[in-house]
């Protein structure tokens, strides 16, 4: 069972913000499945096929780690390697993503709290440019903004492509996914 983790914060005044994107993404893919969100043994909410589970922490960002913990505490037949986070990045340019199979936080606070409470930086994850020509700094006033309502086009052409790239590694796996998609 592939566990796929979109990034965010909780509540209606975080839903449009770009520190969504993470969501965003597991929105669109439990709709396209026709699924259907329950509350998780933890702190976060999950929709399940066949294949796998879509989950959105209800922790703020940067307590993302405690959420994922809960869920490999409760699955204990699932492990980090079963992984792919999805997280937005502010010094990547809106439309690019990237698919890795482990590394860094990247200043990432999400991520350093998943590398902490895990233990390991041994997990897929796919990384979603946000930055666009906007004033970016401070960039936490900037990840907690919605984008201007003339990026809607652009955001739903990514958000399309996302969807495809993660259909393709729910496929094919990292390897194949970074060499399509990257």
């Amino acid at each position: 069972m592939k566990l796929i983790v979109g990034l965010g914060n909780p509540g209606t005044k975080y839903s449009n913000t770009k520190h969504n994107f993470g969501f965003w993404i597991i929105d669109q893919l439990v709709a396209q499945r026709s699924l259907k969100f329950k509350l998780g043994k933890g702190d976060f909410i999950f929709a399940q096929d066949d294949e796998c589970m879509f989950i959105k922490p209800t922790t703020f960002m940067n307590d993302s780690g405690v959420a994922i913990k809960h869920i490999l505490n409760y699955y204990d037949h699932i492990s980090s390697l079963d992984l792919l986070v999805i997280y937005d990045d502010i010094d990547t340019n809106l439309g690019k993503i990237k698919f890795r199979p482990n590394g860094t936080d990247g200043g990432h606070n999400g991520l350093k709290s998943i590398i902490y409470h895990l233990n390991t930086d041994v997990f897929d994850r796919l990384k979603i440019g946000i930055a666009a020509d906007l004033a970016m700094r401070p960039s936490e006033q900037y990840v907690l903004k919605p984008f201007p309502k003339s990026y809607n086009q652009k955001i739903d052409n990514v958000i399309e492509n996302i969807i495809d790239g993660i259909d393709y590694y729910l496929k094919f796996g990292i390897d194949k996914t970074m060499n399509n998609f990257n």
